[in-house]
């Protein structure tokens, strides 16, 4: 436990800030808070020269029966609290690798554009576990390069197990997986899907049934059908939820 805390907390602890790195801010936790009223996940900022959370969303989900004020008090004991010791392990290994990762990509603004996402278990209320995705992504460097304040949406995964670390650069063909055995990240293609593909897997972001698609795109229900299975071959899913979940992490629609 006592190794996890001090790599959570010290991997990338910012020292100091400069007057030049403050210019940055501005008024941007009022963007936040703007973002987190209209959308259903939870929501967060991590300031890692202070390393405790600067803010944190009412949304329950991230909460565990807290309110976001005792979080926000919390800071990263929240996670001692609230995560299993084998999934703490699970965010350590994460933490170091992903800024391993980080620390290896040219100096510049360049760096915003990744993001990583990952799921692990939180014990939710009732001491009943919940699998959540975590997408992470850099708001502010300072001078040196290093990711001073971070933005992070929690879900529900809908993933069967925790892990599924990956990594995504905007614009990218490729993505990065960490292979967690080896704890080493593996480049990968993205999956791409042919147009009508993507058409099935977004009217069924939509909520449309096989008949409902099938009626808007002209075809027969069997011809979704065929899309249907041609979409869960690409992304190597069982079920249209995992596709769905998959296309988003993986940024294809």
């Amino acid at each position: 436990m006592e190794n996890e805390k001090h790599s959570l907390l010290n991997r990338n602890k910012i020292k100091a800030v400069t007057d030049e790195d403050k210019l940055q801010l501005s008024n941007y936790l009022e963007v936040v808070k703007s973002f987190a009223k209209i959308t259903y996940q939870s929501v967060y900022v991590i300031d890692y020269e202070k390393m405790k959370f600067e803010y944190v969303s009412d949304t329950p989900l991230f909460l565990c029966g807290y309110s976001s004020e005792e979080v926000l008090e919390m800071g990263y004991e929240f996670y001692f609290k609230n995560v299993y010791k084998e999934d703490l392990a699970l965010l350590n290994t994460i933490n170091n690798a992903g800024f391993d990762f980080y620390d290896k990509l040219p100096n510049n603004e360049e760096r915003k554009l990744y993001s990583i996402s990952y799921d692990f278990h939180l014990k939710g209320k009732y001491n009943k576990p919940i699998l959540i995705n975590h997408k992470l992504t850099p708001l502010f460097l300072d001078q040196k390069g290093a990711v001073w304040k971070s933005l992070c949406l929690v879900s529900v995964s809908h993933n069967k197990n925790a892990g599924n670390v990956i990594i995504n650069k905007e614009g990218s063909a490729v993505f990065w997986e960490l292979d967690l055995s080896n704890e080493v990240w593996i480049v990968k293609d993205k999956s791409k899907l042919k147009d009508k593909e993507l058409e099935v897997l977004r009217l069924y972001a939509q909520g449309l049934t096989i008949n409902q698609i099938a009626e808007k795109m002209f075809v027969s229900p069997d011809t979704i059908k065929y899309y249907r299975r041609k979409i869960f071959e690409i992304f190597d899913v069982k079920n249209f939820t995992e596709a769905l979940s998959f296309a988003i992490d993986n940024k294809i629609i």
